[in-house]
């Protein structure tokens, strides 16, 4: 790790970046790292978003620098400028199976898509006050990045499809709630973890960031052998090993660190604008 020499100037990159975590610290986004964005995609490089979040829980804050696209919802969302190349979404049968599912272990969880974040009712107060914890533990005591899940919730109607759901607390844990539901349903960690609670990310089977990804260079012209990932969760694995380079966040899930070419300091510590500026992207 950490000896790679820097990238050819002449040549085009699509660069991935994760957001929770990686691009972001608790939905706030340091300056360096925008400054970092604008730079690369100045110098001709291409930058998006790649992030388990839907496009309804992308604040402009988060967007404020400019990307040339999205991969978003784990992977079923492809958006290459302001055209949508993918969108892949719960079938009403695997929507109704897992929220049955969902409702019968008293989970409290969000049903996500491109437009809506959608909550049970009866569940809103304790997302709320789940939601809001995580994000108030923040070193500065702030929770501006609540806003990004709070603001945009609805309660009525129902959808009959989605493209991934998170959970955020549970009567058991979310891998078995997953196993009921059906082997075309997979389930990894989500950014707000907490051991006291069950928690984590249900979506298709299949589907994987990788798979975003591909369908977007493959719209670009840019071979895989140009991409760069940069993440820090489970749901980055995928992504860091198909990338030409993967970069793992110092400190991330020890999986990810295992497999990626090398690594990069937290958000905290501008670690986007460090890996940027170590590579020759600024």
């Amino acid at each position: 790790m950490d000896t790679l020499p820097k990238l050819p100037t002449t040549t085009i990159h699509a660069i991935f970046l994760d957001v929770d975590g990686t691009y972001a610290d608790y939905g706030v986004v340091p300056e360096a790292h925008e400054r970092a964005v604008r730079a690369a995609r100045a110098a001709g490089h291409k930058v998006f978003l790649c992030t388990g979040r839907p496009l309804s829980m992308l604040p402009a804050s988060i967007l404020a620098a400019g990307f040339d696209g999205l991969v978003a919802s784990a992977g079923a969302y492809v958006q290459v400028g302001d055209r949508v190349l993918m969108d892949r979404r719960f079938s009403e049968e695997q929507a109704s199976r897992t929220i049955a599912a969902l409702d019968a272990h008293d989970a409290i969880y969000v049903l996500e898509s491109a437009e809506f974040l959608y909550v049970r009712p009866e569940a809103e107060l304790r997302l709320r006050d789940i939601v809001g914890s995580h994000f108030a533990a923040r070193p500065d005591g702030q929770s501006d990045g609540a806003s990004a899940i709070l603001g945009t919730l609805r309660q009525t109607p129902a959808p009959s499809s989605f493209a991934k759901v998170s959970v955020f607390d549970a009567a058991t844990s979310v891998a078995t709630i997953a196993a009921e539901i059906g082997n075309d349903i997979a389930v990894v960690e989500n950014s707000i973890a907490d051991t006291h609670r069950h928690t984590g990310e249900i979506f298709l089977r299949g589907i994987s960031k990788a798979d975003g990804i591909a369908v977007a260079i493959e719209d670009l012209g840019i071979s895989q052998a140009h991409t760069i990932a940069i993440g820090d969760g489970e749901n980055d694995l995928e992504m860091v090993a198909y990338a030409g380079i993967g970069i793992a966040v110092e400190g991330s899930h020890p999986g990810l660190v295992a497999l990626a070419d090398r690594t990069t300091p937290p958000p905290s510590k501008d670690g986007i604008a460090v890996a940027f500026a170590e590579l020759g992207l600024i």
